[in-house]
C-alpha cells in the first residue's frame, strides 16, 4: 500500500505542476492573441522490480530442483517393493519440513517462503495412499495418531521417531493436518514402496552415489539429463546398487556415506571432492547386474527404456573415466555394460509386447 500512496502523490503533484500554465495562458486569452501552447505528456513513472534476495533466490532454485528430483524418484519407489527385496517398508507416501530444515543462513529465506516451525507438507509421493486421501503440499501437520507432531527446530528428527513404531502392523495412520485455517482428519493408507531416501547433491559434477540406505543425484547431473525418463535411468541405477548390497559388497558404504552427506549441505566443503573423494570404481560384473535390475525398475515405474544404452554412451563420451568425480569414472566399463543393456532392453520390450510380468 505505501507504494501505490508514493506513487499516487507524486503523479497529484505531477499533475499541480502541469496544470498551473495552462491556466495562466486561459487568463490571459482576451488580451492577447491566442498562442499554442506545447503539448506535455506526462512521463508515467517506472514499474517497480521487487527483487528477491540472494539467499531466498537461492533456496528457491534448490527447492525446484528437489521437487523434480522427488516427482520422478516417487514412481520408481513406489513401483518396485517387490524388487527391492529387504528394502521395501511401510510408508507414509510425504516429506515435510520445517524452516529449520535447511542451515541458518538459509532460515529467513525459508520463512520468506513460507515454512515456520510447524512441519508442512512440502511433497507427496504420486501413487502412495498419501496421495489417495488428498494430501496437499502446503498442508500442516497437527497431529499423529492422537499425539501432537513436534515443532522447532529438532521436529523433523522427533517426528521420525514418533512414526517408527507406528507403521508395522497398521494398514493406515491418522493424520490430522490443519488447511486454509481449519483442522481435517486424514486416515492415510501406509503404502508399500523401496525405503530408500532420495538426495539432491550440491555440486555441478556430473555424478551419482549409493550407499546402501540413499540415492544421490547431483544437480549437475539432473541438469545434463534431457528429460525425465534420463533422469530415472540413474536414479534407479543406484537404487539397483544398494538392493545388490554393491556398496558393503565394495566396502564402500562408509566413503559413500561421508561423501552424502558432504553434498546434502547446502555449502558443500568442494576440497573433500578432491581425486576420487575416496570411492572405488565398481567393478564390470556389479556394474552390469546393476544395469539389467534398474532397467525393468524404470519399465515398472512407466518410463521409457528404448534409449537407455545411447543415454549411458553419450554420457561415457561427455564425461568419460578420465574426468574424476564424474560419473564414469566409478562406473568405468562403459563398453561391457552396453551389450547388457541392449540385452535387457529387449528383453523387456518382448515382456511388455506379450503382456508378461515386468520382472528379471
Amino acid at each position: 500500500m505505501r507504494l501505490t500512496r508514493n506513487n499516487g502523490w507524486r503523479q497529484a503533484r505531477r499533475c499541480a505542476t502541469l496544470a498551473l500554465p495552462v491556466l495562466l495562458l486561459a487568463a490571459c486569452a482576451t488580451q492577447e492573441p491566442a498562442t499554442t501552447a506545447p503539448q506535455v505528456v506526462p512521463v508515467p513513472p517506472k514499474p517497480v522490480v521487487l527483487t528477491p534476495p540472494p539467499q531466498q533466490a537461492e533456496l528457491k532454485a534448490l527447492i525446484g530442483l528437489q521437487d523434480r528430483l522427488y516427482d520422478v524418484a516417487a514412481p520408481l519407489l513406489v513401483n518396485n517393493a517387490l524388487l527391492c527385496r529387504n528394502n521395501a517398508r511401510n510408508l507414509l507416501g510425504f516429506t515435510a519440513k520445517t524452516k529449520y530444515s535447511f542451515t541458518s543462513e538459509f532460515i529467513e529465506a525459508a520463512s520468506a517462503l513460507g515454512l515456520s516451525d510447524q512441519l508442512q507438507v512440502t511433497g507427496v509421493l504420486a501413487g502412495s495412499g498419501a496421495a489417495k486421501v488428498g494430501l496437499q503440499r502446503g498442508d500442516l501437520l497437527v497431529s499423529i495418531q492422537d499425539k501432537p507432531v513436534p515443532a522447532g527446530a529438532d521436529a523433523e528428527r522427533q517426528t521420525a521417531l514418533l512414526l517408527g513404531p507406528l507403521v508395522n502392523g497398521r494398514n493406515s495412520i491418522k493424520v490430522v493436518i490443519a488447511r486454509n485455517g481449519a483442522n481435517q482428519t486424514l486416515n492415510i493408507p501406509l503404502t508399500r514402496a523401496c525405503a530408500f531416501g532420495i538426495e539432491l547433491g550440491n555440486t555441478e559434477n556430473v555424478i551419482s552415489y549409493a550407499d546402501g540406505r540413499r540415492v544421490l543425484i547431483s544437480s549437475g547431473m539432473m541438469k545434463y539429463t534431457k528429460n525425465n525418463d534420463e533422469l530415472a535411468l540413474v536414479i534407479a541405477k543406484e537404487m539397483a546398487h544398494n538392493t545388490l548390497t554393491h556398496p558393503s559388497r565394495q566396502r564402500n558404504t562408509a566413503t559413500m556415506t561421508g561423501v552424502i552427506d558432504n553434498l546434502i549441505r547446502l555449502k558443500p566443503d568442494t576440497a573433500a571432492l578432491n581425486g576420487m573423494a575416496g570411492v572405488k570404481p565398481y567393478p564390470q560384473q556389479l556394474d552390469v547386474a546393476a544395469d539389467k535390475l534398474s532397467l525393468y525398475m524404470v519399465a515398472r515405474a512407466g518410463y521409457k527404456v528404448d534409449d537407455a544404452a545411447a543415454f549411458w554412451q553419450r554420457l561415457a563420451t561427455s564425461y568419460p573415466a578420465s574426468v574424476l568425480n564424474g560419473y564414469t569414472a566409478i562406473h568405468p566399463g562403459t563398453e561391457s555394460r552396453l551389450s547388457a543393456i541392449q540385452q535387457a532392453v529387449s528383453d523387456i520390450q518382448a515382456k511388455q509386447a506379450s503382456g508378461t510380468a515386468i520382472q528379471p
